[in-house]
């Protein structure tokens, strides 16, 4: 039997029978072992996500196992644990011409767009489903949302020895840290809630700050950089307060990655700091197939485990309390996942 959870309208979620799903052509049939809550999830659930429309089968975190599978040049086979590709491209637009799948003007992802992964079987098209290589079924879990943070650093070309901050300690932010880490830079996090500041810390981030107001904030920034800025910000928030502590923060000359997501606008945006810094704004969506496959490689090479990100797990049965908890409690709580039944 196949149920699924739907977000019929803000603030309700379900759990229902859900028709067994049918692989069409260049399908296989896959069984959901965890997904994880994005932010855009508890978004769909608040009313707040920009791209959210109900009612909506939220969902684009997965650990996936191959039950049935065409026969396909890919690997894809029955048994395989697999992420997926959430992000459903329309083949012909500009960007899709031009190799930049992630930015289709069409873009449909799973959980925002289309209906999500939050179901015990799904249908998903062989070449979305990507080999996790060993990694087990939690932090293939991950592999998603570590793609969208690494996307944008490697997007603002990240290089070792400079010093990024990281505005905001969410999941984002957080693998944003370690995306930049990992590409050799000296990385700070910034925050409005302490207790993610210190599990910040506790992964590796060379200094954090409670952002409480703009003065304290230039202060600190001042103080860290010596003067001159951040080499590289990274908004990981989506509020109009963090892109301009983003511009605010950021060198003369330097780069800017925005990855949040937001339905608010930025009143009286004086632009022209952007041409006297000579900044170069960079916005972030989705990944692509070779951000997957590098971040599955350096997730073995790390070893960097679901028990660093992963702060609660729920059952598939209590899939409400979860989105509930997560929207109550989210200072508390970082990477929420779910997990199917057997």
């Amino acid at each position: 039997m196949n149920k699924h959870v739907l977000i019929p309208e803000p603030g309700l979620v379900l759990v229902e029978d859900a028709p067994m799903v049918e692989p069409k052509d260049g399908e296989a049939l896959v069984k959901v072992l965890y997904g994880g809550i994005c932010g855009s999830d508890l978004g769909t659930f608040r009313g707040t996500f920009a791209y959210a429309s109900y009612p909506r089968v939220p969902g684009h975190e997965l650990a996936v196992e191959v039950i049935s599978a065409p026969e396909n040049s890919l690997g894809v086979g029955k048994g395989m644990l697999a992420t997926v590709n959430p992000y459903f491209n329309c083949g012909n637009c500009y960007p899709c011409r031009h190799g930049k799948q992630n930015c289709c003007v069409n873009n449909e992802t799973m959980g925002a767009q289309r209906d999500g992964g939050f179901s015990r079987y799904l249908a998903v098209p062989v070449e979305r489903l990507y080999d996790s290589q060993g990694l087990a079924p939690r932090e293939t879990a991950l592999i998603e949302p570590f793609c969208i943070s690494y996307h944008g650093v490697k997007r603002a070309g990240v290089r070792p020895g400079e010093k990024v901050l990281v505005i905001g300690a969410g999941t984002i932010g957080m693998l944003a840290m370690l995306s930049a880490r990992h590409f050799g830079a000296d990385v700070y996090v910034c925050d409005v809630a302490p207790g993610k500041l210190e599990r910040a810390k506790n992964l590796g981030a060379s200094g954090t700050f409670v952002n409480s107001s703009p003065d304290d904030f230039a202060e600190w920034v001042a103080a860290t950089t010596g003067g001159d800025g951040f080499a590289v910000t990274v908004e990981a928030v989506g509020l109009p307060s963090t892109f301009q502590n983003a511009v605010d923060a950021v060198a003369s000359s330097g780069r800017v990655a925005v990855i949040g997501i937001s339905k608010t606008t930025l009143p009286d945006f004086n632009f022209n700091v952007i041409q006297k810094k000579e900044i170069a704004v960079f916005g972030s969506r989705n990944a692509v197939k070779q951000d997957f496959l590098e971040v599955i490689d350096m997730m073995k090479k790390t070893g960097i485990g679901a028990d660093a990100i992963v702060t609660n797990t729920y059952d598939f049965a209590d899939v409400a309390a979860a989105f509930a908890d997560f929207s109550a409690h989210g200072d508390d709580m970082l990477k929420v996942l779910v997990k199917f039944p057997e």
